[in-house]
């Protein structure tokens, strides 16, 4: 389903599914919170956006921070010659991102593209008490976690409408497909593709490229079954070279 651009992308995406009708006050992903113990990575942000310089941003949680970790040499190799800055905070769910943008990251910078991964702590957090969230449990159901994503990019393009953003899948995590968050995730994957409008929204499922044929996560790419090591930056920097690049010529 292609989605236009025009229409608040939170209430578009109320036509795949009518699951899509909570209060967003009952609705942790769509509830904007502050990251607790974050707080100095969201200020450097801030002032990496007031610079006005970064063309191309990464955005997401502790996968995207690793760029500048374990993946920092393929960082430096593919992403530090075109300018890119990377604003991921491991821990990050869609609320915790949504509350960012409402506080300062972007104000000031004019990027070309973001590429956009988040969604899978909203899987993983499930059942933990979130001080953020007044102490209550954590729930997040894939549509839920797909409905903070849509918020994340109207709220994008609300702050930056010449921005086109490279929405990936959420990458595999678990040892093989019968992984209830793996699962999950791809549900959530299923419902956010349909973001999509080919104009300013890119959607990229990249995870084939990851996973063995018979569906496993090999651990030589991804040793917890959820973060890759450099040898999974290199494979995912490879999958999104080219359209990164032509979507920063268009």
């Amino acid at each position: 389903m292609k989605i236009p651009h025009i229409l608040p992308v939170v209430a578009a995406i109320g036509l795949i599914t009518p699951a899509f009708a909570k209060d967003t006050e009952t609705c942790m992903a769509l509830t904007p919170v502050p990251h607790p113990g974050k707080e100095k990575l969201h200020e450097s942000f801030n002032e990496i956006s007031k610079e006005g310089k970064a063309p191309l941003v990464f955005l997401g949680d502790s996968i995207t921070a690793g760029w500048t970790g374990k993946g920092m040499e393929v960082w430096k190799k593919y992403w530090e010659p075109m300018g890119a800055v990377n604003f991921g905070i491991g821990g990050d769910r869609t609320e915790h991102i949504l509350w960012r943008l409402e506080h300062g990251n972007y104000d000031g910078l004019k990027p070309k593209l973001t590429v956009l991964m988040i969604g899978t702590n909203n899987t993983g957090h499930q059942g933990r008490e979130m001080a953020e969230h007044g102490g209550a449990v954590y729930t997040s159901t894939a549509e839920e976690t797909a409905e903070g994503v849509a918020a994340i990019i109207n709220k994008l393009h609300e702050k930056q409408p010449q921005m086109k953003v490279l929405l990936l899948a959420i990458f595999p995590r678990g040892a093989d497909s019968d992984d209830e968050k793996r699962q999950k995730n791809e549900a959530t994957n299923k419902i956010i593709s349909g973001l999509a409008d080919d104009e300013t929204v890119y959607y990229l499922d990249i995870n084939q490229s990851f996973l063995e044929p018979d569906g496993t996560l090999s651990k030589d790419i991804m040793p917890d079954l959820l973060h890759p090591n450099a040898a999974g930056y290199e494979i995912w920097a490879k999958a999104i070279e080219s359209k990164v690049k032509e979507l920063m010529a268009e």
